[in-house]
């Protein structure tokens, strides 16, 4: 068995490897079918487990990945040796050969970062409450790289014509940053629908990242290669990955 990966187009050094799963080729059953990586969403934990050391093995990963507890918040962890994975998080980065950071998503954004020099990388889990709470500035403010110097990439979320919020969201992000008007589309009865991909490029531009790459996928309508919670609610996760080699 050979899962379905997507191999993320953007310049990144040599020395840098990153991946995101699709729902393909897996063991998991059901509405989880089939390549679910998410121990947390009531799928047989062994099945989950069986469908994790697949995509090891599949990569040749250098280690198990850091599977974060994911909590739709803005916390950003280095994962060191002594790593308390009870901590909840929702991005990890790190200078060290070997160490995987990794987020599960299933319509959230996953956001990759690495400098050119690929001395640092980073994998952020961000939903639009962890977009409005800062996460994304969270993970620039603590890379130690200069804005300027650092690219990344957005993952698989799901698309602008799907996405819809009530007006209380749209306040939100429009009261913490004016540009992000042009993310929102109005609809009937007080709803939104809003454009996940340009909220963080909005974000990244105002910090001074120059190279974004990426937002071309809908978890929503492209069901045959994505979970989506939004579509399906109970449903699985695809994993978004990204590791230093020597």
């Amino acid at each position: 068995m050979k899962p379905e990966y997507i191999v993320p187009v953007w310049p990144m050094p040599k020395n840098i490897s990153c991946i995101t799963t699709t729902r393909n080729f897996g063991y998991s059953k059901g509405s989880y079918k089939s390549l679910n990586l998410g121990m947390h969403v009531g799928d047989d934990e062994r099945d989950v487990e069986k469908n994790r050391q697949l995509i090891k093995r599949g990569l040749q990963l250098p280690n198990e990945p850091i599977w974060l507890n994911q909590v739709h918040g803005s916390k950003v962890i280095y994962p060191s040796d002594s790593y308390d994975k009870t901590i909840s998080a929702d991005a990890a980065y790190t200078n060290k050969f070997g160490v995987v950071c990794a987020v599960l998503t299933a319509d959230c954004l996953p956001v990759l970062f690495c400098d050119r020099s690929g001395e640092f990388i980073a994998a952020v889990h961000a939903g639009w409450r962890g977009l409005v709470s800062g996460v994304l500035e969270n993970t620039l403010n603590i890379l130690p790289a200069n804005n300027a110097d650092t690219m990344c990439w957005l993952g698989p979320a799901i698309g602008p014509n799907r996405f819809e919020v009530g007006s209380e969201v749209a306040e939100k992000f429009i009261e913490k940053l004016a540009m992000h008007e042009n993310s929102f589309q109005a609809q009937e009865s007080s709803k939104y629908l809003v454009d996940i991909y340009q909220i963080a490029k909005n974000i990244l531009i105002t910090r001074g990242v120059k190279d974004i790459y990426g937002g071309e996928f809908c978890t929503y309508t492209q069901e045959d290669k994505f979970y989506s919670y939004r579509r399906e609610g109970q449903t699985g996760r695809m994993a978004t990955l990204i590791w230093k080699s020597k």
